[in-house]
């Protein structure tokens, strides 16, 4: 990545995610056919897949959220982790989403916590399945409920590598939602 690209990456992230939008306004479906060869370029430059991108317009244009401002900070923090620690190799592993937690499982009582913290890992490393979304409606609940910024977990959860117990007190220490 050049040194232009590195510091034009958002300005790049923003058209592309202005024209899916656009795109999907207007009534384009699919992530295959929604992507210019030079959109895909910006994307895989920041370690992004086509379907994440198309995930987020789809939402913003049928929920109002994830708005671009949310949507380009999540994308921040997998673009570090894709050039910092995958040194700008994407993985070669796909979670299945029968392998992720139930969305009713709780961990000490707070739901959909078991089911977020794979995900977030999965979407720090280029590994989510095209069926699942960091950032979908489940997500959305949970980060609202509990007054939390999703680019905000997501970066937690590099840092404790996953760690469940170590979101759980990073959620109970953030958490307006639980008792403290």
């Amino acid at each position: 990545m050049t040194q232009s690209q590195d510091l034009n990456w958002k300005d790049d992230f923003r058209k592309v995610y202005d024209m899916a939008v656009a795109k999907y306004q207007a009534g384009k479906r699919g992530a295959d056919a929604l992507f210019t060869d030079d959109q895909k370029k910006v994307l895989d430059c920041i370690g992004y897949t086509t379907q994440e991108m198309y995930d987020f317009a789809e939402d913003a244009v049928n929920y109002g959220e994830p708005d671009y401002e949310t949507a380009v900070a999540i994308a921040e923090v997998r673009r570090e982790y894709f050039l910092q620690v995958q040194e700008g190799r994407r993985s070669n592993k796909e979670v299945p989403s029968s392998d992720l937690p139930a969305k009713t499982e709780a961990l000490e009582g707070i739901v959909w916590l078991p089911r977020l913290v794979p995900k977030a890992m999965a979407k720090l490393k280029g590994e989510m399945n095209p069926d699942l979304m960091y950032g979908c409606g489940g997500d959305r609940n949970f980060f609202k409920t509990h007054q939390i910024d999703p680019a905000a977990f997501l970066r937690q959860a590099w840092e404790c590598d996953g760690d469940p117990q170590a979101l759980l007190a990073y959620v109970q220490e953030h958490s307006v939602a639980v008792a403290k």
